[in-house]
């Protein structure tokens, strides 16, 4: 179980909340915080003075008062309203991390929830009640207003859940009560950048698993063209000490260290190689700082109050700010995107080199017979296409923005559009490495008897117990399929038995 405390929750026991289903549960000293912060919600909640979110409408209705009668019809009415997501909707695993990380949020102590409704939050989650949440309405302005308001109608018994049923049924079956709302509450639901945060650190670790594939897929193709392992040498890369550059570099020492097609390259005449194989560190590096600032900016959203207005307990105050905007988000979802841009972009260059004759020494399209037979020819067009969709999508989303809320919100961060891009580019990104592996194997195989180092070996065995050689014409898709699986599953990483950096 993992407990949440609003302080200490790591994006690896967000991943297996949200994919392995691991129970969550409240810790002591936050429930006492949430104790604490509702207290003052209420005691503002029976002045007449108005306090934003609690006795006054929202957005560019803030001046409206509300009745005391009204209060609970109030909250719910958000919701409703809210709720105004459209387009395909979110995983499981993108739903149930945004619902551990806005339980975490709440967790803090800072939002003014009552503890039964944060409970309850959490017992949907241990359920595996998934609200459907449609993946397209937020601009990361006051949070993810939309798909938190999707979500958190199923907590009051509204809404839909995955697959298609209703919340009211959805809740029943798994013998849970709807949730009745008391002041503030809706608003603490749905008030934080949790759905733009939670697609966002789900797609930073894949990248991280894709970083080290990357670099297994690059020492494949540096074989396989019999390519000099001397441009890894610690030496270049200590004199620009990049800590990214500096560990793919150690990762493609390593993995080509005993290679005796490595050995032979002294021998075949050439300076030196093409930048898609000698400058692979530098490349593959500067994705990996991409991911790390993007891991940094997640893990410290994960545990941040992003609440409006905030409540501070222990000075009984209330405050209105501004820590629902997006734009820490924003930025990380756009460099993890420009950076994978680059892993995509340097592996079509190295499958396209595979390809050619001329620049291999290899049969046209890595298969005997090239005329009667294709070989991989539209593989590396497959390649080349979702690498031209990546460049597109790799253009920022932050550098945007739209006034809304009748010009109140007059600046929004466009963070969910941002972390949409960057999961999307993830899932192409991890079809193009497969596709060089796919490439790279093949390659080796033509070139037997000669032989790889042994973690390549390794790699390439893996490979071959999903995806036979290429002997004849065949549908290449099945076996990009599974080249993926392997990659995102990390089983290629660990066939090869080495500590990646």
């Amino acid at each position: 179980m993992v407990l949440l405390d609003g302080l200490s929750l790591s994006l690896d026991d967000l991943q297996r909340i949200a994919t392995d289903h691991v129970a969550v549960g409240l810790a002591p000293a936050a429930a006492r915080r949430v104790d604490a912060a509702r207290a003052v919600v209420d005691a503002h909640a029976a002045r007449p003075e108005p306090v934003y979110g609690i006795n006054t409408g929202f957005g560019a209705l803030a001046e409206v008062a509300i009745a005391p009668d009204q209060l609970a019809a109030l909250q719910v009415n958000l919701l409703r309203s809210h709720a105004a997501g459209v387009g395909e909707p979110l995983t499981v695993p993108e739903v149930r991390a945004i619902m551990a990380l806005r339980a975490n949020v709440l967790a803090r102590g800072c939002s003014g929830i009552r503890r039964a409704t944060l409970e309850a939050l959490i017992a949907m989650l241990n359920a595996g009640v998934h609200p459907r949440v449609p993946s397209r309405g937020s601009v990361g302005a006051s949070g993810d207003l939309a798909p938190l308001a999707h979500l958190a109608l199923v907590l009051i018994g509204e809404g839909e859940v995955i697959p298609h049923v209703s919340g009211a049924a959805a809740l029943s079956a798994a013998g849970l009560t709807p949730v009745a709302l008391g002041p503030k509450e809706g608003l603490a639901l749905i008030n934080g950048t949790q759905a733009s945060t939670g697609v966002l650190a789900l797609a930073v670790l894949r990248a991280a698993r894709l970083a080290r594939a990357a670099d297994i897929a690059a020492a494949l193709s540096i074989d396989a063209l019999r390519g000099s392992a001397r441009p890894f040498d610690a030496r270049i890369h200590d004199a620009r000490p990049v800590p990214g550059q500096q560990a793919s570099a150690a990762n493609l020492r390593a993995l080509l260290d005993g290679s005796a097609l490595n050995a032979s390259h002294a021998h075949c005449g050439k300076v030196q190689d093409a930048y898609a194989l000698r400058c692979a560190p530098q490349v593959h590096g500067s994705a990996r700082e991409a991911i790390t600032f993007a891991h940094r900016l997640a893990s410290i959203e994960a545990n941040a109050a992003t609440d409006n207005p905030m409540v501070f307990a222990e000075d009984g105050d209330i405050v209105s700010g501004g820590n629902f905007h997006g734009a820490p988000v924003a930025l990380a979802a756009d460099t993890l995107a420009i950076g994978l841009a680059q892993l995509a972009t340097i592996s079509e260059r190295r499958t396209d080199r595979l390809m050619t004759p001329h620049e291999s020494g290899l049969p046209a399209f890595l298969i005997r017979d090239s005329g009667l037979n294709s070989g991989l020819m539209m593989a590396h067009v497959t390649a080349a296409a979702l690498t031209a969709e990546i460049k597109t999508l790799a253009a920022p989303s932050a550098v945007d923005t739209i006034p809304t809320s009748a010009g109140r919100e007059d600046h929004v961060s466009m963070s969910m559009g941002a972390a949409l891009k960057a999961a999307r580019i993830v899932s192409l990104v991890a079809h193009v490495l497969a596709i060089e592996v796919l490439a790279a194997a093949q390659a080796l195989d033509l070139l037997a008897p000669l032989t790889t180092a042994p973690p390549l070996q390794r790699a390439h065995a893996a490979v071959r117990a999903v995806v036979p050689t290429l002997v004849v014409d065949r549908s290449p898709a099945p076996d990009i399929d599974a080249i993926t699986t392997l990659i995102d599953t990390a089983t290629l990483e660990r066939a090869c038995a080495l500590h990646f950096r």
